[in-house]
């Protein structure tokens, strides 16, 4: 009877240790940040897609904690331009960061 107390002790505070592991810190995103990070970016990289002034190849998106940076290379100062403003009107984007030069 002890050692099953023992063991579901343990199992507790493995499992405690397990989610407190799966919170945020700053440099890291919990798991639920991470799949929304995933949504936004596939989002980012579908509104570029379909801005015809734009080529999604040319335009790279990553997301953290809901902040976008796009980096490439680009035709124009106005692809840039394009480009931030179809980023910042994406469902869950807290800020844009640009990364981008001109070829």
């Amino acid at each position: 009877m002890k050692n099953l107390k023992i063991a579901s002790t343990l199992i507790a505070a493995l499992m405690l240790t397990a989610v407190v592991g799966c919170a945020s810190t700053a440099k890291h995103e919990s798991t639920g940040e991470y799949v929304n990070d995933s949504v936004i970016t596939t989002s980012v990289k579908a509104a570029i897609l379909k801005e015809p002034s734009l080529k999604v190849s040319e335009i790279n998106v990553e997301t953290f904690k809901g902040v976008v940076q796009l980096s490439g290379f680009v035709r124009s100062q106005e692809n840039i331009a394009t480009a931030m403003n179809v980023a910042r009107g994406v469902n869950g984007v807290k800020s844009v960061r640009n990364d981008m030069r001109l070829k």
